[in-house]
């Protein structure tokens, strides 16, 4: 996890732009550099480092003799890079992972290099020789990416959109900042003047696609066809070798629990194959909740299952709405669902800085969109139709799920990672059957469990335990936290207000309480900035005006919450 920013045709003093990088400070805790590029005096990099492999050479921009054009900051881990520096025969100058994209780009471009790598990223490459200017993002974009660009070809982009709010430039019209879209890489021209003109922008890798880097990969070939044994099996190894690549690290390694299906299988593979790799410490595992939270007490059942160094975190209602503004400002956001999730990942992101030396985060954000794993999914009209509906999910997690489990983390300087959301695991599972991939015997998700029955990964009653979205089972069975955040929200915004909103707020208006108190927070620190926001999360195929699964009508608890 680090904090990239790049500026290409400031029109102002660079001094004063480069203050606007200092805004994602949190996102590098360990090291931070300001450099101007030679020859170009109106363009610069920014980077805060967390440093996670190679504590030596790590700093960034990044630069080696070999290729004294090139210059690349980037945020991310390239799970593959000692793989293909041996089926290339590369000959690396330092241990970063990140000086694979180099290699790759010399010999086969920006398009392919992209394509090839099995990790998550976000990059700024700047070619001085050729005058060109590269970016590109993962295909789910577990890490973030906002780009500036204004109609005079002043380019700025940086890892969180707020790095990007105080760029000045000469230009009358505004520029709006926008997401740079997952699994897609653009190319710009670069002027003399340090402007620039987009040449190229396409997708290098979509979700449902084979990615290119598996004919490289450590996982043999996987046997064919579709009956029962063989996709379980198929998804055990993939969902294992997911875990193993991302053992890569020379920081301490943890995971989050919530007891949940998704978090447990997580910790537990980690906790086996940190076992077998030797990894000098026990893996740390961390839940959040009230004393008596269904997470709280399912996550206890699996850490002493699979041996964990467990830590619990205790949440209460009020230290809840005390972080509410903190976490909006580091969301960017003012998706509902998105925030009361947000608020226990965030505090428990918190302790985990303050209280351990934990920094690497596995989670288990993806399964959920991977797997059809929400509630609603069993009102899907079809198979066909859920399948679509996952990949819409898939696309749509840059500012969902994926963008929670990022700021909540990088808030704390820590750095997350998702498995489930690896390339050939979701790829994979895609191309099965959409008629196997639906919930079954009245249990979402049923095929991903399946796949683990009989192991003795976890508890049997966790990998049976029905879907509880995180913000739900933070508290009680009788006081879900949503609902006490509801009723704290009440008295914050009065009914004149509410019967305003459609105007006040056009874009997305809100129609709760509590959404209008989350977008006025939004708006004190992101001023009309609405449209980063797309749509709200909300479930498909029900009637519902709220998108917590305990409003709908065919919610059932487990008979031991």
């Amino acid at each position: 996890m680090c904090g990239i920013w790049a500026l290409f045709g400031s029109d102002e003093c660079l001094s004063v732009q480069c203050t606007c990088a200092m805004k994602i400070a949190h996102r590098g805790p360990d090291a931070f550099r300001f450099e101007n590029v030679n020859g170009f005096t109106n363009c610069c990099f920014g980077f805060h480092r967390l440093a996670i492999v190679d504590q030596l050479y790590g700093m960034q921009p990044l630069r080696i003799k070999k290729f004294p054009s090139l210059w690349l900051c980037y945020n991310g881990e390239i799970y593959n890079h000692h793989t293909l520096k041996e089926q290339f025969g590369f000959d690396y100058q330092t241990e970063m992972d990140g000086e694979i994209l180099l290699h790759l780009y010399d010999r086969f471009g920006i398009k392919k290099m992209a394509s090839l790598l099995d990790g998550v990223f976000a990059f700024v490459l700047l070619d001085t020789a050729n005058r060109k200017v590269h970016l590109g993002r993962d295909t789910y974009g577990v890490r973030p990416l906002f780009k500036f660009l204004t109609d005079d070809g002043l380019l700025a982009v940086c890892s969180e959109a707020k790095g990007l709010t105080d760029i000045t430039h000469s230009m009358t019209t505004t520029a709006s900042i926008v997401p740079f879209l997952p699994g897609h890489i653009e190319v710009f021209d670069l002027k003399l003047n340090g402007k620039v003109q987009s040449l190229q922008f396409e997708q290098f890798h979509c979700c449902t696609q084979e990615p290119a880097h598996a004919i490289y990969d450590t996982v043999e070939k996987l046997p064919t066809g579709f009956d029962v044994k063989t996709v379980k099996g198929n998804i055990r190894t993939l969902f294992e070798n997911a875990v193993r690549k991302r053992l890569m690290a020379h920081r301490r390694i943890g995971c989050l629990l919530s007891g949940g299906l998704d978090s447990s299988l997580v910790a537990a593979m980690l906790v086996k194959l940190a076992k077998e790799e030797k990894l000098p410490y026990p893996i740390q595992t961390f839940s959040i909740g009230s004393e008596d939270s269904p997470d709280i007490l399912a996550a206890r059942k699996v850490a002493t299952h699979i041996g964990s160094e467990h830590y619990e975190v205790n949440f209460t209602a009020e230290e809840g709405f005390q972080a509410v503004k903190e976490v909006i400002f580091h969301l960017e956001t003012y998706d509902i669902t998105t925030i009361r999730a947000s608020v226990g990942m965030y505090l428990v992101a918190k302790y985990i800085r303050t209280k351990t030396d934990s920094v690497v985060i596995f989670s288990g954000e993806g399964s959920d969109e991977l797997t059809q794993g929400y509630i609603y999914f069993h009102k899907a009209p079809t198979p066909k139709a859920a399948a679509e509906d996952s990949i819409r999910l898939l696309k749509e997690l840059y500012m969902f799920d994926v963008l929670r489990a990022d700021r909540t983390t990088a808030a704390h300087g820590l750095e997350l990672r998702v498995p489930f959301l690896d390339h050939r695991l979701t790829a994979y599972y895609l191309s099965l059957p959409e008629e196997i991939r639906v919930p079954k015997n009245g249990v979402e998700k049923h095929l991903l469990r399946d796949s683990f029955k009989d192991l003795n990964l976890i508890p049997d009653e966790i990998l049976w335990r029905r879907k509880e979205a995180f913000s739900d089972g933070l508290m009680s069975v009788e006081k879900s936290w949503y609902t006490c955040l509801q009723e704290y929200l009440q008295s914050k915004v009065n009914d004149d207000q509410m019967e305003k909103a459609l105007k006040t707020f056009p874009h997305n208006p809100p129609s709760t309480k509590e959404a209008y108190y989350f977008r006025e927070e939004f708006e004190e620190h992101y001023p009309g900035r609405a449209e980063w926001l797309s749509h709200y999360w909300m479930p498909h195929w029900v009637s519902t005006t709220d998108p917590s699964a305990r409003t709908l009508s065919f919610y059932k608890l487990n008979k031991d919450q």
